[in-house]
């Protein structure tokens, strides 16, 4: 999720660990453990080459055994600042473990995937029910949040408005999974109605919404891609058809690199030729302007060229030309067919 939903969550969980004894500092360790597992983007970025960065992400800085390391290193730390307090170093070691684990827990319900088990899986754990950055999630969950540290570390409105925060936020992301089901049923039903054969599909929310659906189904040749609202009165969902041109990967398939950012796509890609290489298409995030009729650019795509015997891959910027008019759309398209 976004920094400000996962500062407001570490922020949420220190309150409720530690609250009670040490009041608003409890919420500001709270909400820097809730940024700490992020701090990996900022190493890859410095660090690591693409394919890298990409893979590093959300990995051992987003798993338990990370938690469950760190957590006792901090907490001791913490407590050494805080000597006057009464909580204790394994006090503050229980707020970073859970700031920790919220995090990731928080991260594994959106479309990237979350290493959680890494070093032992390097599967992306990944429910795909929620969008990146949610407003509905999120806003609640920070009005209890701030409004609660104006308040008494001994107040008991403070200790039931972070409860209210905490339950509004976990019942809003546990309503997303039944969502999720509810349009998968209608994509389902719609390729089984258009006798469309399908390998497989995935499903996921558009930006910053939970009513509007999208799908990428995966043919033999082809993806075809498909939006559903709940509020549609054509249950018939159309879709758009992007070829898959995999045969174009057979030069550059025998490297690492490229082998690895396959896997990272899960194979939901597409390729393109261009003049020193070739184009691949991460379908997992959509596409910008032109979505409607599968024309627009992807959100997420690599040139892989070929530099003498090694490969070179580097991500294609694709600027959005009016974020406000492309809100506008999904706006529209969300209140129905």
């Amino acid at each position: 999720m976004d920094s400000l939903t996962q500062i407001v969550l570490g922020a949420s969980v220190g309150e409720a660990t530690l609250g009670k004894k040490v009041g608003n500092k409890a919420i500001l360790w709270g909400a820097i453990a809730g940024t700490i597992p992020d701090l990996d983007f900022v190493y890859g970025k410095f660090f690591l080459d693409t394919v890298a960065q990409i893979d590093f992400h959300r990995g051992i800085t987003h798993s338990i055994i990370f938690a469950i390391g760190i957590s006792p290193l901090l907490g001791w730390a913490v407590s050494k600042i805080h000597k006057k307090d009464e909580a204790t170093w394994h006090e503050w070691a229980n707020l970073f473990f859970w700031g920790f684990f919220t995090h990731s827990l928080l991260d594994s319900f959106t479309t990237w995937g979350t290493k959680l088990f890494y070093p032992f899986s390097d599967y992306p754990v990944a429910f795909k029910s929620i969008f990146v950055i949610d407003p509905t999630y999120t806003l609640p969950f920070l009005i209890c949040v701030v409004w609660l540290m104006f308040l008494p570390k001994d107040s008991p409105k403070r200790k039931k408005l972070n409860y209210i925060g905490l339950i509004f936020s976990t019942s809003y992301l546990l309503l997303t999974l039944v969502n999720k089901q509810i349009a998968n049923g209608v994509f389902e039903a719609s390729l089984e109605k258009q006798e469309v054969p399908i390998l497989r599909y995935s499903s996921r929310p558009t930006p910053l919404n939970n009513i509007l659906w999208t799908v990428n189904a995966e043919t033999k040749n082809s993806f075809l891609l498909g939006y559903y609202s709940f509020f549609d009165e054509n249950k018939n969902v159309s879709f758009h058809e992007i070829p898959k041109n995999h045969e174009l990967l057979e030069d550059f398939k025998s490297y690492e690199d490229v082998k690895t950012l396959v896997k990272i796509t899960d194979a939901y890609y597409t390729l393109e030729k261009t003049e020193n290489g070739i184009l691949l298409n991460d379908l997992r995030f959509g596409q910008r302007e032109g979505w409607q009729d599968g024309s627009g650019k992807f959100v997420f795509s690599y040139f892989i060229e070929k530099e003498g015997q090694e490969v070179k891959i580097s991500q294609q910027r694709n600027p959005i030309k009016s974020a406000k008019k492309l809100l506008n759309q999904f706006w529209e398209r969300l209140k129905g067919n």
